[in-house]
């Protein structure tokens, strides 16, 4: 999954000829009427492969260019975003919803990040994990983006990687209600974006300026 040339978000898959999709499910919550749905298009067009992604959701595999449009009206769901430069995803635990450890509601809230940063054009692709504990159940400190629900508030985390060279994110502020986490994740996203170089990730970007310059920009 190394090209961006088809429709859609289409990925050009290693044999050059058929294409991966990943829908869009915000937070990893997916509704009864798009999983029907997805079951119904994976028979009608023989889609050969089905993978739960690291990110929480569904990739379609194997379908030739042709079909991915009518897969997608079919599927009544819009495209996630792959390889783009934007948010990719949010990635939530459970939270206070079903989670016995959980103290803050990381799926709520991480499905109203998702709404609120998935029109913004980053430098690189951007990926967010809400954890509602601090077992970190969604990755949040090798995240670009972290939040960590404790039972005084949210931490933020910044500048997280899970790549081959990983990167815990860097403490920004703790013991915050939304509202004030939702405000400082804005400043943090518009000075990187103002920033970075061009396909910088968070983390290279923090490495570059330094935590303290981050800190005077954000805080």
């Amino acid at each position: 999954m190394t090209k961006a040339d088809g429709p859609k978000g289409a990925i050009l898959q290693r044999d050059k000829k058929t294409y991966a999709i990943v829908p869009r499910i915000p937070a990893g919550v997916i509704s009864r009427d798009h999983l029907r749905a997805l079951t119904e298009v994976v028979e009608k067009y023989d889609i050969p492969i089905v993978k739960i992604t690291s990110g929480q959701r569904i990739a379609l595999v194997g379908m030739p260019e042709e079909q991915i449009l009518p897969i997608y009206e079919d599927l009544g769901m819009s495209e996630g975003k792959a390889v783009e430069l934007c948010l990719h995803y949010v990635q939530a635990c459970p939270g206070t919803e079903v989670c016995k450890f959980g103290v803050q509601d990381s799926l709520g809230f991480g499905i109203r990040l998702e709404e609120i940063f998935s029109s913004i054009e980053m430098p690189a692709k951007f990926k967010v994990g809400v954890s509602g504990c601090p077992f970190l159940c969604a990755e949040s400190l090798v995240r670009d983006l972290g939040l960590i629900g404790k039972k005084s508030g949210w931490t933020l985390v910044f500048g997280g990687n899970s790549g081959r060279r990983v990167r815990q994110a860097d403490v920004l502020a703790e013991d915050m209600d939304e509202k004030q986490a939702i405000a400082l994740a804005r400043k943090c996203i518009k000075y990187y974006v103002a920033n970075a170089k061009p396909r910088e990730r968070t983390g290279a970007f923090v490495d570059r300026i330094g935590i303290e310059d981050l800190k005077k920009g954000v805080l």
